[in-house]
């Protein structure tokens, strides 16, 4: 079992949660077959709203993978982006700032926004606790 980061905006991580699905780093499917089923995938959304300023800076979803397969999907003509099924659990959005001191995958504190940029990242199992502790109050059983 291993433990991920997924980056994108909240309307976009919205669509996933409702729909069961992850996407990642704007539909490839390299990072969607990085992770296994029974993975653990942890959302951190940097703006509320794609293409917008307006700044979330929050984790704002967490699930577990449940689907094997990375599969396309038709969003518009010509956009194919692959997906991966999740099922999401009922979790609070979570501000990242209070957390930073105490995150080992962020390395520089003073530029923490950088451990974001390739849009999908592995993090410690500690991290996941951390993390998931805040969203969800407990930490998932299927990890301790």
């Amino acid at each position: 079992m291993r433990f991920w980061i997924g980056v994108a905006s909240k309307d976009h991580v919205n669509r996933g949660v409702t729909g069961g699905f992850c996407q990642l780093c704007h539909g490839k499917a390299q990072p969607l077959r990085r992770m296994g089923v029974d993975d653990w995938i942890i959302y951190y959304s940097p703006k509320l709203v794609f293409g917008e300023a307006t700044p979330c800076q929050a984790f704002t979803a967490i699930g577990q993978v449940i689907g094997a397969e990375v599969y396309p999907f038709e969003m518009a003509p010509g956009f194919i982006p692959h997906r991966r099924d999740i099922r999401f659990l009922k979790a609070s959005e979570t501000p990242i700032q209070p957390l930073l001191g105490r995150l080992a995958f962020i390395k520089n504190k003073q530029r923490w926004g950088y451990a974001f940029r390739f849009g999908h990242l592995q993090i410690q199992q500690s991290d996941f606790e951390l993390i998931a502790g805040k969203m969800l109050g407990f930490v998932p059983q299927a990890v301790t």
